[in-house]
């Protein structure tokens, strides 16, 4: 494979081995990231290591951006565009040459886009890639500044020219809607929030005020407060580029974008909104494809419980339930389970509301209840399509969960969710739902519930002193305060959120054993079930993220709000 003259120099620099680069430019490509993000993303090679390397290997100088006045750069020399894509800074421009801040010198393509551009030549000062983006970001149009130019009424929303507009990719669009200030405050969000790494985005109307909230590693923060003048200019603009009806604001509906924010990467956006008494409230989800391709590793399972999980998944035929409340993770463990699972060899299909990831090679389906098309219906038809591997999105109903168990006993491996606190309560709530107990006993093989947890920075973390009593209470036992560990706390730096930075999974993984067999065709409690898990070696969800803190992964307080005991 050919790699990119970054991916060479490190090589020769001795930072990546051949192999490894390879795999990190692949990944890359099908992630469709750029390759120094994968780089430094994955930890394969530090931003300050890389700086360094690039700086010897091009004989270009290196420059620390902490020290740049912002205010002081030259502005207008270059589209912020080409800025945000190539991530890239103009630092000063000399007779007819600029000189340019890069993390990466070989990018050819983006040397040529400049001079392009600019028709000026270019001169790398090699930088941090991470104080490179945070640069970029902070020299990017603020958001309040595009409101002030919507409150100064300089944008008057077209509805003809709304209507042809049919994706944010579009060639079509028109440049006067292209340049309104809605249509740059609206991107602006969209970066920022995947910039920030959220999940979502909230835009709500009330009546005195319209405020926008991200939600990062699972907390809403607010981020700004538009005048309410443009909530309804905002919402025909998302509704427009979703596909939405946009003349009907009574009903909620739902629909996708696509925003480009790289060179190379695609980010897809699932669209709900939901009429409320002051104008419409949207939701955006970020859809990263690239996050049901992180592997199985970097979920945070323990290597037992990643064991139990790759031993159930591997059979020919069972149900694997995947349990939490809304936002745990389920989904992304589902599909590294069918990323796992997608061999040429096998024929998956799956039924959601809606897909929120496309995985090639899987027959993906979305239920669409007024048209018919419900769990139970996709069910059947999966049957009759001679199907090796069903994931079903959710169990709601007995029919659905009565179709799965046969599908289970006859040959097939089916996945699924369902919404209930642990592993053990997700056998008594199928009991609950009308399920014979032999059926569940002879089809369940393994049961996982999961929460998210906060990560600590790594760059920031400090140990903190907790009292023997309060580790004891949070359910340490007495044996394990040997004083060979320290909790964390979280402190909070320029690469992080107060403290914390991604998240980790919280795992229960409980295989239903011949004994766990037995008490369901007894009609035993979820108790009698969780001592007998216990008794097996099966953490709960409170143990394990206890193991966490131990590991110094999070903190206490993170595990003590997401676990109940």
């Amino acid at each position: 494979m050919a790699l990119p003259g970054l991916g060479r120099a490190l090589v020769s620099a001795g930072k990546l081995g051949q192999k490894a680069a390879e795999d990190l430019y692949k990944k890359a490509q099908s992630g469709r990231t750029s390759f120094i993000a994968e780089l430094t993303g994955s930890g394969a090679v530090s931003a300050s290591d890389l700086a360094h390397t690039m700086s010897t290997a091009f004989a270009a100088p290196l420059l620390d951006l902490d020290a740049i006045d912002l205010q002081r750069l030259p502005k207008g020399l270059l589209d912020p565009k080409i800025c945000n894509d190539y991530r890239i800074v103009v630092l000063s421009k000399r007779n007819n040459r600029l000189m340019v801040a890069t993390a990466d010198p070989a990018d050819q393509q983006a040397a040529e886009k400049i001079k392009f551009a600019t028709q000026l030549g270019v001169d790398w000062v090699i930088a941090e890639y991470d104080k490179l983006s945070k640069l970029i970001e902070a020299q990017s149009t603020t958001a309040n500044e595009a409101m002030d130019q919507i409150v100064g009424g300089e944008f008057e929303f077209d509805e003809f020219a709304a209507e042809a507009v049919t994706t944010e990719a579009d060639k079509t669009t028109s440049s006067e809607v292209d340049d309104a200030p809605v249509v740059k405050f609206l991107h602006k969000m969209l970066l920022d929030a995947f910039n920030m790494r959220a999940s979502d985005l909230h835009f709500e109307p009330y009546e005195h005020n319209y405020r926008v909230r991200f939600r990062i590693d699972g907390e809403l923060r607010e981020i700004a407060s538009p005048p309410v003048a443009i909530k309804d200019k905002l919402a025909s603009r998302i509704k427009v580029i979703s596909r939405m009806d946009i003349s009907e604001k009574r009903v909620p509906q739902d629909g996708r974008m696509k925003l480009k924010v790289g060179p190379e990467r695609v980010i897809d956006f699932r669209v709900s909104t939901l009429p409320t008494l002051f104008g419409e409230k949207i939701v955006i989800r970020i859809l990263d494809p690239s996050s049901a391709k992180v592997g199985i590793d970097a979920l945070g399972y323990e290597p037992e419980e990643k064991e139990r999980l790759l031993s159930a998944i591997s059979r020919p035929y069972g149900m694997v339930l995947v349990t939490g409340p809304t936002g745990s993770g389920k989904t992304v463990s589902l599909y590294t389970c069918l990323n796992l699972l997608n061999k040429p060899g096998i024929n998956i299909s799956t039924a959601e509301d809606p897909s929120e990831i496309n995985l090639p090679g899987v027959n993906q389906v979305n239920v669409n209840e007024k048209a018919g098309l419900t769990f139970a219906a996709a069910l059947k038809a999966f049957l009759r399509q001679d199907p090796d591997v069903i994931m079903v999105g959710e169990i709601r109903d007995l029919e659905t969960a009565d179709i799965s168990i046969k599908a289970a006993q006859t040959g097939h491996m089916v996945l699924s969710t369902l919404h209930t606190n642990d592993a053990p309560t997700t056998l008594t709530r199928m009991m609950n739902m009308g399920i014979p107990t032999f059926n569940i006993a002879s089809s369940v093989i393994l049961i996982t519930a999961q929460r998210l947890a906060r990560r600590l920075c790594p760059n920031c973390k400090a140990p903190l002193d907790v009292p023997r009593k309060a580790l004891l209470d949070a359910g340490y036992k007495a044996e394990e305060l040997d004083g060979s560990w320290t909790p964390y706390k979280p402190v909070g730096c320029s690469s992080c959120n107060n403290g914390y930075k991604g998240r980790v999974g919280i795992y229960q993984v409980m295989p239903i054993s011949e004994e766990i067999q037995r008490i369901i065709l007894k009609g035993g409690s979820a108790l009698d079930i969780a001592q007998q898990a216990s008794r097996e070696g099966v953490r709960t969800l409170r143990e394990s993220g206890l193991l966490k803190v131990k590991q110094g992964v999070t903190s206490l307080d993170e595990v003590l709000s997401v676990t109940n005991e």
